[in-house]
């Protein structure tokens, strides 16, 4: 019993010695601790980042979850805004023609004009608003009120520059503008032209262009035309008045291809035009023959922040007479191989169900019965019924072809070779 009460006796000085040990190892160990963390705040405090800004909140594993991803660091891939015109008789040619470039991750704007007969853009309305992958997602609008358009009229040139307005309103995603017609057509599939604008500067504009008048000094800069376009509901050709005008000493003309792919930052500057050059040259393209071949190559040539960005080139395939007519020749089968052999991204003109459409469809887009070209974003059955991946390709072999020609161009853009000159 005595050896009992004398183990008793020291029990409770043995507890409450342990307790204090432990007691002052687990402040010593906090006041470590709080220590290191002061230790790692100073040196951090030393760096001018985004971490001192945050250093007194704290980090969880759940608010690093949620953080969104770090930028991607290869090429991101573009987005285009096309404007597709037509006129009477182009319902079946430009519907073909937006199958052939519809890639859900563009805008797209169709317009059939004036001379169209209501018959015609109300089916066109229709087949728009029926369309399931147009209706999901929402990237195809119809200009229902539709334009007076005359090609060789500034009447062309205000419907360009009405679809970029829209086009701009709509979305502030898309990198570059391209103006199409009915009568164009693909050579590469949307896939290809993505993947080969993936590694070019977003301001590039591929704009052919020349300040070499040539003939077109007296048959089209000096003479002043009159456009009905602009003030008539029906269609007719435009006509001269006298006397004619001398060539402008205010600025430089310039004359190209009527059909372009521009920079969303030039297209904003041709609406929004901050100096007011492109509503003054708006103005002396209104009486301008085939202002469409002039106006924009004069705006971007006469303004040197721009001028820099000008690559001389449609990416279009066209065959001329020499010196060229009012229009190119139509391509058939024969033109195949100096198509493919061009690299370019488009050819016209067309006409309407021409076996050579059918071989580009099979050869170059790989379209089958009158679907949509097939790129990575398809999905569904039938193919392309549904919308996939937006972020994955499937460039073809024209896809290469494509990014030689875009790179060629780009560099002597880049060095001011054959620049608005």
């Amino acid at each position: 019993m005595g050896s009992l009460n004398m183990e008793k006796r020291w029990l409770f000085p043995l507890v409450i010695s342990s307790l204090i040990c432990i007691f002052l190892l687990a402040t010593t160990f906090n006041m470590g601790l709080v220590f290191s963390l002061h230790t790692i705040n100073s040196i951090f405090s030393n760096f001018p980042s985004r971490l001192a800004t945050n250093q007194t909140s704290p980090v969880f594993a759940e608010s690093k979850v949620s953080q969104s991803p770090p930028p991607p660091t290869g090429p991101t891939i573009p987005r285009f805004a096309y404007l597709i015109s037509g006129s009477k008789g182009d319902l079946e040619k430009l519907w073909r023609t937006l199958h052939a470039l519809y890639h859900p991750r563009n805008q797209y704007v169709v317009h059939l004009d004036l001379e169209a007969p209501a018959e015609e853009r109300l089916e066109l309305a229709s087949r728009v608003e029926k369309e399931p992958i147009f209706a999901k997602v929402e990237n195809v609008y119809m200009i229902a009120k539709a334009n007076m358009v005359t090609y060789r009229g500034p009447t062309m040139v205000a419907n360009t520059l009405h679809a970029c307005a829209i086009l701009l309103k709509r979305s502030k995603d898309w990198d570059w503008f391209i103006n199409l017609s009915a009568s164009d057509y693909p050579l590469v599939t949307q896939d290809d032209l993505l993947y080969a604008f993936s590694t070019l500067n977003r301001n590039l504009n591929f704009i052919e262009h020349t300040s070499q008048l040539g003939w077109k000094e007296d048959k089209r800069a000096m003479p002043l035309m009159i456009d009905p376009g602009l003030y008539s509901s029906t269609k007719s050709d435009v006509f001269w008045v006298n006397p004619k005008r001398t060539l402008p000493t205010a600025f430089k003309l310039f004359t190209g291809s009527a059909w372009m792919v521009l920079s969303r930052s030039f297209a904003e500057y041709c609406i929004w035009g901050w100096d007011n050059l492109p509503r003054t040259l708006l103005m002396y393209y209104a009486n301008f023959v085939s202002s469409p071949e002039g106006y924009f190559q004069t705006v971007i040539c006469n303004v040197p922040k721009f001028a820099q960005t000008a690559a001389n080139h449609d990416l279009h395939y066209i065959s001329w007479d020499n010196p060229p007519r009012q229009h190119p020749h139509t391509l058939s089968l024969n033109d195949t191989n100096k198509m493919i052999g061009s690299g370019a991204a488009f050819a016209r003109k067309f006409k309407q169900d021409d076996p050579v459409l059918d071989k580009i469809d099979k050869d170059l887009l790989r379209r089958k019965n009158g679907s949509f070209t097939p790129g990575g974003w398809c999905s569904g059955n039938p193919k392309c019924s549904k919308v996939g991946n937006l972020s994955k390709l499937k460039p073809s072999p024209g896809a290469q072809r494509l990014r030689r020609l875009v790179a060629r161009l780009a560099l002597k853009a880049k060095f001011g070779q054959n620049q608005c000159k």
